[in-house]
């Protein structure tokens, strides 16, 4: 599946130490398959959220511990530096110490860009005040946060890259399922001869072009699906319904 993505084109893998079944790691999994990695394929990790190796979610890690979350995804993917690392928000006042870590890995070179996740603006111009940041990942989508709106917009603005997840899905629906569909979406869908949820990926591409996807499948006609979604073209009175949809399921 990994190869079959980078086949098709996908440039952008975003994985994490802490994404792993009981025989090996997401990034265990992408080094296998992909390495010698092409120089034109960009690796996102994340640090911040930890886990034992039963899968069980451990405290999150303190300031002192993030160096060595980053040396082991580097380990884990057998790289000597990281494209871009997020730091996920989990919960606390201020992200300014850990965020001020990362910053001291990326002038060690070992991190060559810094984003934050799960995060605020508040967050994000807090990070900024340390070092600069060029990406933001939060969950967004048709289905869900519609009070993230006037943030994507933001970032684009300020030229950063905006990287929704659970954009199929919705909030907390990690399998991607469109159970109960809304009716609007299938018409439109089937006006395109598309899958509700590449409708819902076509929208979110519409939010501009500094809105990068990551969406995630184990299954390869899914995977041809979601890349195909990049070249649907949404018509105005398209987008003027699905916005329609947006409001009504925020």
């Amino acid at each position: 599946m990994l190869r079959r993505a980078v086949e098709l084109g996908v440039n952008h893998i975003d994985t994490a130490a802490f994404y792993f079944s009981r025989l090996r790691s997401a990034n265990e999994l992408i080094n296998h398959a992909l390495a010698p990695y092409p120089d034109e394929l960009l690796i996102a990790a994340k640090v911040g959220p930890r886990r034992d190796r039963s899968g069980h979610w451990l405290e999150p890690a303190t300031p002192g511990q993030l160096r060595g979350e980053v040396e082991e995804n580097l380990r884990q993917l057998g790289r000597d530096h990281l494209d871009l690392v997020y730091l996920r928000r989990s919960g606390q006042d201020s992200i300014a110490e850990h965020f001020g870590v990362l910053a001291e890995l990326r002038e060690a070179g070992l991190i060559r860009h810094l984003g934050v996740s799960n995060a605020t603006p508040a967050d994000l111009a807090e990070a900024q005040a340390i070092a600069p940041v060029v990406c933001v990942q939060n969950p967004y989508g048709l289905r869900h946060r519609g009070d993230q709106d006037e943030f994507v917009d933001a970032c684009g603005a300020q030229g950063i890259a905006f990287v929704p997840f659970f954009t199929i899905a919705g909030a907390g629906r990690e399998a991607g399922a469109t159970a109960g569909e809304h009716p609007e979406v299938g018409a439109i869908a089937r006006a395109h001869d598309a899958t509700p949820a590449q409708i819902r990926l076509a929208w979110a591409l519409h939010r501009g072009p500094h809105v990068l996807l990551i969406p995630g499948t184990g299954d390869p006609d899914h995977l041809m699906d979601n890349v195909a979604a990049a070249g649907l073209s949404l018509t105005p009175d398209d987008l003027t319904r699905l916005d329609a949809v947006h409001r009504a399921e925020q």
